[in-house]
């Protein structure tokens, strides 16, 4: 019977079945249906991938599928998957001297990546892949097993095509979340809150402002003066608010092989670094969409069961984003317990082949809202409710369409050019999200001379209002990550005033829920006050608000360049641009070498690049610059391009988290 299991398991390396049973007993008998069920296998109707699907757990004891193991046996860096000789796999290990699964690498060279994934070498000698059909002659014909391989169609070609056997139900309402641990959270309250009053302090907001100069005469009045509001978050400390998070993967037919892989490996790479404390759902989809399991705690068996679960994943079918974010929506609608922090994240490489194109009617810009559940975006003028962060994956994923969800709801657009780039893009975003210290924070900025009035509040995508006396402005910023700042430019109209001494322009005030406390914070800063002199002197504005009007300037520039290019002008567009370089290069912050504006001349200069043609900027033009504008709009780092490495064009909005999760995404491989 030993030998039999044995062929049986090589004929299984030879992706000649896509099912084994628990045991065969002498008789040759096989389990029943219900046995070969189990909870992790993917959700699509039809499947296909390079590499076979191992069973997963089950309460009826299918073998423990060995991919994402944290054994310490060698692992393939593509695929997860343990590397061991007798498998049935070949193992082709680089003059790197760094191994990988042989049809993993020889499908990532096939792609034409000749770089190891794990250290970045250039290989000169590379594997190569040539369609193989083995045939299970040696094997018994007369038994079930062998019952169950014949029946098997025959490879067309090398890319088999596997379909899961079952598809697993879902309930009607996903109130099946994990319970959250009161009692885990209340002990890290507790363990903050022991600190005095200096841990009090490191908690708050830090508000700054600066007029745009000192003093104006006394006998001139002033339109359009600038005002910056400058808000620090609190630095991060030990204990910090727990996650719900959920992320909708796109698996369709274009995702098959190296991508695949690669977006397994960045999922496993979140998972490894979610709290027990946290909570997980995955949801995937092609032409339908599947959640894979329950908002889950991930705890080291939630984390073992996630893992198992995005290893089961493979590739087949068209893209119906809507679908997908549906259903991750009703994860968080459903859920009998919230956590304080809550995200989707969504990544895609290929266009919604399902509902975009009966969402425009006779519109010549379809109606994105459509796509997006009233959860995420809220109704009427209540704001976003959850926030979606979208990874545009590839050269050939709709840029405009995830830009504009991740702006509905609030969240930020990436753009992965380079499929190495995967797993940096989330750990950069997911550094964020696990360093929340502010909610629901708004800015209520006053003005405080009785003859002032504000003239425009300058907040990127944040929405804002000014009440109808033009005497008051509100800003909704929402929540900000540890040590994020964020800059808003208010103008106010300045009249002649020749009584002596200091004029007050405004008050700032911000109110913001700690998540730690649960309690609601208030904070006032200082009246902001210029000097009225009788006569004018040479005043120099201040580079802090040059610094971030340079900033607005440079987003603005991006937004005509992109009109521009979409209505074919692209020696227009990159007009545009160079024209705002000019401007940058003579302003104060400019000339001071601000980092900032070094690095807004760099942005724009790529831009002009990645508008070379028509052609360059459909593949890649057009998702650089919507990433640059959601990074600079919410003033929050996206990933841009194939740069992660920390360049000045990334860096600026970076936080300490993020850089610490992105060296620590580093550092696995």
């Amino acid at each position: 019977m030993g030998s039999k299991w044995r062929k049986a398991k090589l004929a299984l390396g030879m992706k000649l079945c896509v099912h084994v049973p628990t045991a065969v007993d002498e008789d040759g008998d096989l389990p029943s249906q219900s046995e070969r069920l189990c909870d992790g296998a993917l959700l699509s109707p039809a499947v296909s991938t390079e590499v076979p699907l191992s069973p997963t757990p089950s309460a009826h004891g299918l073998r423990v599928s060995r991919s994402l193991s944290r054994s310490s046996k060698k692992t393939c860096s593509i695929c997860l998957a343990t590397m061991k000789c007798g498998d049935g796999l070949a193992i082709f290990t680089a003059e790197c001297s760094h191994s990988f699964h042989f049809h993993c690498i020889a499908s990532n060279v096939k792609h034409g990546n000749q770089i190891c994934p794990v250290c970045r070498a250039k290989w000169k000698e590379i594997p190569l892949q040539f369609p193989t059909r083995i045939s299970p002659v040696n094997l018994p014909q007369n038994n079930a097993l062998m019952t169950i391989i014949r029946q098997q169609p025959a490879r067309p070609s090398s890319n088999w095509h596997i379909t899961p056997l079952f598809r697993p139900l879902e309930p009607a309402i996903f109130d099946d979340d994990d319970f959250l641990d009161h009692q885990a959270q209340l002990v890290g309250m507790s363990s903050s809150n022991s600190n005095s009053e200096d841990c009090d302090f490191h908690r708050t907001i830090k508000i700054q402002t600066f007029p745009e100069l000192p003093a104006v005469p006394q006998s001139n009045s002033y339109n359009n003066f600038s005002v910056l509001v400058h808000l620090k978050a609190p630095v991060f400390q030990t204990r910090r608010a727990p996650v719900d998070l959920v992320t909708v993967l796109d698996i369709s037919g274009s995702m098959a092989g190296t991508k695949l892989a690669l977006l397994k490996r960045a999922t496993g790479f979140v998972i490894q670094n979610l709290s027990p404390n946290d909570r997980l759902s995955v949801v995937a989809f092609s032409s339908m969409a599947c959640r894979l399991f329950p908002l889950r705690r991930m705890s080291d068996i939630g984390r073992h069961q996630a893992l198992q679960a995005v290893n089961s994943l493979a590739a087949n079918g068209g893209t119906n984003i809507a679908e997908g974010l549906r259903k991750g929506a009703k994860v968080m609608e459903d859920r009998k317990e919230k956590n304080s922090v809550a995200s989707i994240i969504l990544l895609s490489d290929g266009q919604d082949t399902y509902t975009i194109n009966d969402l425009g009617g006779n519109r010549k810009e379809p109606n994105y809202h459509l796509l997006l559940p009233s959860s995420i975006h809220g109704h009427d003028n209540a704001g976003f409710k959850i926030p979606v962060h979208a990874f545009g994956f590839g050269n050939d994923h709709d840029a405009s369409l995830m830009h504009s969800i991740s702006e509905i709801s609030g969240g930020t657009f990436s753009f992965i050019e380079a499929e190495s780039a995967i797993q940096d893009a989330f750990a950069q975003c997911i550094g964020g999200l696990l360093s929340v210290v502010v909610k629901e924070l708004q800015v209520h900025a006053e003005c405080v001379h009785p003859s002032l009035f504000i003239a425009s509040l300058r907040a990127g995508s944040y929405p804002n209002r000014v009440s109808a006396d033009r005497r008051s402005g509100f800003i909704d910023v929402r929540d900000l990550y540890a040590d994020e700042e964020r800059d808003f430019l208010i103008s106010v109209d300045i009249p002649a005033d020749f009584s002596t001494g200091e004029m007050p322009l405004m008050k700032v005030r911000c109110a913001y829920n700690d998540p730690f406390t649960k309690e609601t914070v208030s904070l006032d800063s200082e009246e902001v006050r210029i000097g009225r002199c009788e006569m004018g002197g040479r005043e120099t504005v201040s580079v802090e608000v040059d610094r971030q009007r340079n900033r607005l300037r440079a987003a603005e520039a991006m937004a005509r360049a992109r009109s521009s290019a979409e209505n074919g002008d692209l020696a227009g567009a990159v007009s545009i641009l160079e024209s705002c370089r000019r401007v940058l290069s003579d302003t104060v912050s400019a000339k001071s070498r601000d980092g900032l504006c070094i690095a807004l001349d760099a942005e724009l200069k790529e831009m002009q690049e990645r508008m070379a043609s028509r052609h360059v900027y459909e593949s890649s033009g057009r998702a650089y610059i919507l990433s640059g504008l959601s990074s600079h709009s919410w003033q929050r780092a996206t990933a841009r391009g194939d740069s992660m490495d920390g360049s000045s064009l990334v860096r600026a909005y970076q936080t300490p988290s993020m850089t610490e999760m992105l060296n620590r995404s580093r550092a696995t491989f």
